[in-house]
């Protein structure tokens, strides 16, 4: 049975912590509207918070939003650590002072040929970045979910290892469209969508964007992803939203918008080329998919 927005952990609780009292408190009741949110109409919120992937709490889609009430969300840190000049265990009380935080409207789509449009609450990864000076031999920014297997039923029978890791190049991670996500909807993020704070990347597939975040390594090689290390031909590392390049079992040329009948075609890097596509310029898209 999807749960009820009355059943998520009440903001008024999860505010009441000193950095909050401090003044954050205000700042995330109205975050201010982003330059690079789409105009497109969100999704409702009853179904961005209750058809999720999060393999940790169940593979099916409706199993996180009524079981990630056992995640533990407080105390919260971050490890950074790797090839910077200032690694930091990192509070979600200091996360939120680090940047002004803003409303970012993004379409997401999913692998599986679905895809919402959402808005996040947050500020752009680079805001982050900056702060712990990654070393010149830092090429790409890898990241690793918290997993705890008494706080995460679901994920004897996920088939997938855990915990789950996930990265990106260091132009990806510093581009300005990649946030760093604390909220939705301008609420606090609920358990089932990554609490207390995620990666969001939306030219990417769904499944780069890291949820509940426990690690953020600075490394010189590609790192190893979850998907690609669980089924390499049918996830790689880059996972760019490209409909020319199918899935394996399905095409990706067409996908379905939550609470819509109808399929529409589905956008080169999800309708964020002119912010992105540079990037990755002279880059065969179908073999490094």
């Amino acid at each position: 049975m999807p749960i009820r927005h009355s059943q998520v952990t009440p903001r008024s609780v999860y505010l009441n912590r000193r950095a909050f009292l401090a003044g954050a408190a205000a700042k995330f009741a109205t975050p201010g509207k982003s330059l690079l949110s789409t105009t497109e109409t969100p999704t409702p919120y009853q179904d961005v918070t209750t058809y999720n992937n999060f393999y940790e709490f169940g593979t099916d889609k409706s199993q996180p939003a009524q079981r990630a009430h056992t995640l533990i969300t407080s105390p919260w840190s971050v490890t950074i650590e790797g090839l910077v000049a200032r690694p930091r265990v990192i509070d979600i009380d200091e996360i939120l002072k680090l940047a002004p935080l803003e409303e970012r409207i993004y379409r997401m789509r999913c692998v599986e040929g679905w895809s919402m449009v959402i808005p996040w609450v947050g500020f752009s990864l680079s805001e982050l970045i900056k702060r712990v000076e990654p070393l010149s031999k830092a090429r790409y920014v890898a990241f690793q979910s918290f997993y705890n297997s008494k706080q995460m039923p679901g994920a004897g029978w996920a088939g997938i290892p855990f915990p789950y890791v996930e990265g990106l190049r260091m132009d990806e991670a510093l581009n300005p469209l990649t946030l760093l996500c604390v909220g939705l909807y301008g609420d606090v993020l609920p358990k089932q969508n990554g609490a207390p704070v995620r990666i969001v990347v939306p030219w990417k597939y769904g499944f780069k964007s890291v949820k509940s975040i426990a690690r953020i390594r600075f490394v010189e090689k590609e790192p190893p992803t979850t998907w690609s290390r669980s089924n390499p031909a049918e996830y790689g590392f880059y996972s760019n939203v490209n409909p020319k390049v199918d899935h394996p079992r399905w095409s990706q040329a067409r996908e379905r918008r939550i609470g819509e009948f109808f399929k529409r075609d589905t956008l080169p890097f999800n309708g964020y080329g002119p912010q992105t596509a540079s990037m990755y310029d002279g880059m065969d898209l179908r073999k490094y998919y």
